[in-house]
């Protein structure tokens, strides 16, 4: 009968910022799926994307690790624009937790464009 290796001397696990990122930038776009509001984007928008730090890797059970993640989202416009950054912060912690087993300790979500229907097509400003 084999005996289990104990934990600390199985190694560890590192998860990679990149790694992280793509399951924030993910779980983003699954947040503005299911919360879309505005008008449609106009074709070619790209999706969120994300950066994170990893401030503490998780440990060798699995838990415990911290990342700061920002997420940088294109919506459009009128429309709730609070209530969509509230989804994207919601479903990234819950969505880094599930996936990777870190905490998002600092999730912020920054809006890089708005999208008008009136302006789609022309440069100004909506009034």
């Amino acid at each position: 009968m084999e005996h289990p290796v104990p934990a600390a001397e199985r190694g560890a696990i590192r998860i990679a910022e990149r790694v992280v990122a793509k399951v924030a930038a993910q779980a983003a776009r699954e947040a503005l799926r299911s919360h879309r509001e505005g008008p449609p984007l106009p074709p070619g928008v790209g999706g969120p994307h994300a950066s994170v730090v990893v401030r503490r890797p998780p440990g060798d059970d699995g838990s415990g690790g911290q990342a700061h993640i920002r997420v940088a989202v294109e919506l459009g416009y009128p429309s709730d624009i609070g209530g969509q950054c509230a989804a994207v912060r919601h479903q990234v912690v819950r969505r880094v937790a599930e996936m990777v087993g870190m905490e998002a300790s600092h999730v912020a979500v920054e809006v890089d464009r708005l999208h008008s229907a009136q302006s789609q097509g022309e440069p100004g400003r909506v009034r």
